[in-house]
C-alpha cells in the first residue's frame, strides 16, 4: 500500500504544499516528456490550449461510445446510428469557438467543425459495422468512463501524488477475466513494433488505477481498439484490436518504462525554480498559444492567470517573482511585449488568396491575435455588409476593437465599423457586428408604403427593417440631424417633409437660412422662411403660440424643420440689437434671442404639439451645445469627417466610417439596442 494513502488531512495539506500540482495522470506524464513548456501551461498554470480537429472529433467519438456502453446489454443486436450521431453532435456543438485549432486547410470554425463531423461520421459508421471487435468476447460491462483518483506504487516506489485516470471501458470477458478497453481514433494505425512503447505505459497506468479502486479485480488484458478515420482503400476492416496481456513480466516492463518520465516530472513539480523548456517541433500543441503563454510568464503576476488553484497561488507567486526578476534582468519588458504581439506569426495566413471569403479573412485575422470568433451570419445591406461574429466566452471584446484597422486591411477596405456595445441581437442570439462598406448598387426610393400612421420612415436598416421617427411619441419629440456635404442630410430632411405631408400633417414650417428650399416646389401646407429676421420672428411667434396652447390646454401638431440652425445662430441679433425702445429711445424691454426661443420651444413645446427637426453640417460642442442636444433625444448622424464629430452627435465614434449618400446611424430611445445603421430613402426635391 502506498504510504501516502495513510496521511491525515493535515499531513496531506502540508505535503501538497511542496508540489505545483496535486495529482498526476498518464496524459500529464506524456505531455511533460514531449514538451515541458506545454506541461507547465496546461497542468501547472491551467491555461487551455486549442485543440486539433482530429482531437475534438476523437472526443466526440468517445462521448458517443460512452453513452452506448452505459446502456449496453449482451443481447444488444446493433447500436442506433441515430443515437450515436446525436450524442457525438451534441459534444461538437458544445465546443466553443476559442477551442478549435484552425489551419490553412480549415481556416474557419465552420470548416473545422464540418471536418470534425465528417471524421466522426466515418468513425461511428465503422464502429456500427464492426461492433463485434468489441462485443464478441464481452460478457458484461463493469464500468464506463470511470474516474479513478488513487495512490499507487510504480516500479516499487510510492508515488507522492495520487494518480488521476479515467478508464474508457472495463469489462468482464466471457472467460471470467477482467479487461480494460481504450478507444482510439487514429489517422493511421500504430506500427506493431512501436505498440509496447507507445501504449504500454498507458496500459499499466489504467491497470493500477482500476485495481487500486476495485480491490480484488485483477486486470488480465488491456485492449486498445484503433478506429481509422480515413477509409482503407482495400476495403479491409477499419478497427484493429491490440491486446496487451498483463502478466508479471509485462507489468514489470511497462512500470519501468513509465517510471522514468514520471520520476522526472515529479522532480520538476517539486522544484518551484525548475525551468520548463519548449519543444518547438511539438505538433500536438498550438505554438502561437504556447509562446504567448511564455511571454505572459515573463511579464505578468500570478493574479493574471485565472485558472490557478488558490492553494497553489502562493507557491506560484514566488515562482513568478523569480521569473520576472530573471527575465527583466536579461530581456527588456518591451522586447517581451513585442514578442507576445508577434507570437501568432507562427501561423502563416494569406489574406490575398483569391478563394478566401471575407468571413474566412475575419476569422483568420482574429486567430493570429489568439482571438477566437466565428462569423455566424452575413447580412447584405445597402451601403455595407454586416458580418455577425460569435465571440468565444472569455474573449475581451475591447481586444477586438483594437484590431479594427487590421480587419480593414485584411478585407482591403479603408475602414470597418465594429458594433459591440451593446451586442447585436439576431435570431435570439447576441453577436459582435463587423460592418464593411461596399459600393452601393441600388437606391432606396421614397415610397408611401413604408408609412404607418404618423411614424415617419427614415430608411431601412441592414436587416430591411423600417427605421422610423414617431411623431406621436412624446419621448421622441425632436430630432437632431447632422452630416457633411454629400452625406445625405438634406435628402433626409426632404424625406421627412414629404412623409409628414403624406401622414396628414398640415402645419409645417421650414426655417432655411441657407435658402436651400426657397425655390423648391413644395406642398401648399409648407411655409419656408429664409431671411434671418423672418426666422427670428417665426420662433418668437411660436413661443407665444406655445404658451397660448398650454394656457388653453390646446394641442396642435406643428412640424418645424430647422435646416442649418447653427448658421442662423451666427446671423441672429444679440446684445443691444434686442433692446426694445419707446418713442423717446429709452430701453423699455428686451427681446429673447433666436437661440433662446429655439431652446424654449425644444424644452417646453413637446406637450403643445411642436416637433422639431434640427439639422447642421457642423458637428461641434459649440454649434450643438449640451442644453440643445439634451432636448433632441433622436440623433441621426450621416458621414462626418472625424470620429470626434461623431461623438458630438451620437456620443460615440462610427459616423466617420460611413459610406455617404444616405448611409446613416440613428440613436433613439425607441431603439433600446443602441445605434442602428440604416440607408435613408431618396427623394429629390
Amino acid at each position: 500500500m502506498n504510504r501516502y494513502a495513510s496521511y491525515t488531512k493535515e499531513q496531506l495539506e502540508e505535503h501538497f504544499s511542496n508540489y505545483l500540482i496535486d495529482s498526476w495522470s498518464y496524459s500529464a506524464v506524456s505531455c511533460f516528456a514531449r514538451n515541458e513548456k506545454a506541461f507547465e501551461m496546461q497542468y501547472i498554470y491551467r491555461e487551455k490550449d486549442t485543440r486539433s480537429i482530429s482531437s475534438i472529433a476523437g472526443n466526440a467519438y468517445h462521448a458517443a461510445l460512452k453513452e452506448f456502453f452505459a446502456g449496453y446489454t449482451d443481447d444488444e443486436s446493433s447500436p442506433s446510428v441515430v443515437n450515436l450521431t446525436a450524442w457525438a453532435y451534441e459534444y461538437l456543438d458544445d465546443i466553443g469557438a476559442n477551442e478549435w485549432r484552425l489551419t490553412d486547410k480549415f481556416p474557419t470554425v465552420e470548416q473545422a467543425k464540418a471536418e470534425a463531423t465528417r471524421i466522426v461520421n466515418n468513425l461511428l459508421e465503422s464502429f456500427v459495422s464492426e461492433l463485434s471487435t468489441y462485443t464478441e468476447q464481452i460478457d458484461r460491462v463493469l464500468g464506463v468512463e470511470e474516474r479513478c483518483d488513487v495512490w499507487v506504487t510504480v516500479n516499487g516506489v510510492d508515488i507522492p501524488l495520487p494518480l488521476h485516470a479515467i478508464v474508457d471501458l472495463a469489462v468482464l470477458l466471457k472467460d471470467g477475466s477482467v479487461a480494460i478497453i481504450d478507444h482510439k481514433s487514429k489517422g493511421s494505425y500504430t506500427d506493431e513494433k512501436e505498440l509496447s512503447l507507445v501504449h504500454g505505459q498507458q496500459a499499466i497506468t489504467y491497470v493500477k488505477a482500476w485495481e487500486e479502486r476495485h480491490p480484488g479485480q485483477v486486470v488480465s488484458q488491456v485492449w486498445f481498439i484503433e478506429n481509422k478515420t480515413s477509409r482503407n482503400k482495400d476495403g479491409s476492416a477499419q478497427m484493429r484490436r491490440h491486446v496487451f496481456t498483463m502478466d508479471a513480466d509485462s507489468r514489470r516492463l511497462f512500470e519501468a518504462l513509465l517510471y522514468e518520465p514520471l520520476r522526472r516530472m515529479l522532480e520538476a513539480v517539486a522544484d518551484p525554480d525548475y525551468i520548463y523548456t519548449i519543444n518547438p517541433s511539438d505538433n500536438f500543441v498550438d505554438m502561437a498559444v504556447l509562446y504567448d503563454f511564455w511571454a505572459r510568464t515573463q511579464i505578468s503576476e500570478v493574479e493574471d492567470f485565472d485558472n490557478i488553484p488558490s492553494a497553489k497561488k502562493d507557491l506560484l507567486a514566488k515562482r513568478q517573482r523569480k521569473i520576472k526578476d530573471s527575465s527583466v534582468g536579461s530581456i527588456a519588458p518591451k522586447v517581451i511585449t513585442n514578442f507576445r504581439k508577434n507570437a501568432a506569426s507562427f501561423i502563416t495566413l494569406d489574406y490575398a488568396h483569391s478563394n478566401m471569403t471575407n468571413e474566412q479573412k475575419i476569422e483568420h485575422l482574429m486567430r493570429t491575435y489568439n482571438i477566437q470568433v466565428q462569423v455566424a451570419h452575413k447580412i447584405e445591406g445597402f451601403s455595407c455588409d454586416t458580418y455577425l461574429c460569435e465571440v468565444a466566452p472569455g474573449v475581451e471584446l475591447l481586444s477586438i476593437f483594437r484590431h479594427s484597422l487590421d480587419i480593414a486591411n485584411a478585407l482591403d477596405v479603408p475602414r470597418v465599423r465594429l458594433q459591440g456595445e451593446p451586442l447585436v441581437m439576431y435570431q435570439g442570439k447576441s453577436y459582435l457586428a463587423v460592418e464593411v462598406n461596399k459600393k452601393r448598387t441600388e437606391d432606396l426610393p421614397w415610397d408611401a408604403k413604408y408609412l404607418e400612421g404618423r411614424r415617419i420612415p427614415l430608411g431601412l436598416d441592414n436587416y430591411r427593417n423600417t427605421v422610423v421617427w414617431n411623431l406621436d411619441n412624446n419621448t421622441t419629440p425632436h430630432v437632431l440631424v447632422c452630416g457633411a456635404t454629400g452625406s445625405g442630410k438634406s435628402v433626409c430632411l426632404t424625406n421627412i417633409l414629404f412623409y409628414a405631408v403624406e401622414a396628414g400633417v398640415t402645419d409645417i414650417t421650414i426655417l432655411d437660412p441657407k435658402f436651400e428650399y426657397a425655390f423648391a416646389n413644395l406642398p401648399s401646407c409648407v411655409r419656408v422662411l429664409s431671411d434671418i429676421s423672418d426666422i427670428e420672428k417665426a420662433l418668437a411667434d411660436m413661443v407665444r403660440d406655445m404658451n397660448e396652447r398650454v394656457r388653453n390646454r390646446m394641442k396642435h401638431l406643428t412640424l418645424v424643420i430647422f435646416d442649418e440652425f447653427a448658421d442662423a445662430a451666427d446671423q441672429m441679433r444679440t446684445g443691444k440689437d434686442l433692446d426694445i425702445r419707446d418713442d423717446d429711445g429709452k430701453v423699455v424691454g428686451h427681446e429673447k434671442s433666436l437661440l433662446e426661443n429655439f431652446k424654449m420651444l425644444l424644452q417646453k413645446g413637446r406637450s403643445a404639439g411642436f416637433r422639431f427637426v434640427a439639422a447642421t453640417q457642423r458637428a461641434s460642442v459649440k454649434t450643438i451645445p449640451g442644453d440643445i442636444k439634451v432636448n433632441l433625444p433622436v440623433q441621426v448622424c450621416f458621414r462626418v469627417p472625424k470620429g470626434l464629430d461623431s461623438k458630438v452627435v451620437i456620443d460615440t465614434e462610427g459616423a466617420e466610417t460611413l459610406a455617404g449618400a444616405g448611409d446613416g446611424l440613428i440613436h433613439s430611445p425607441e431603439y433600446n439596442d443602441g445605434l442602428v445603421r440604416f440607408q435613408a430613402f431618396y427623394r429629390p426635391l
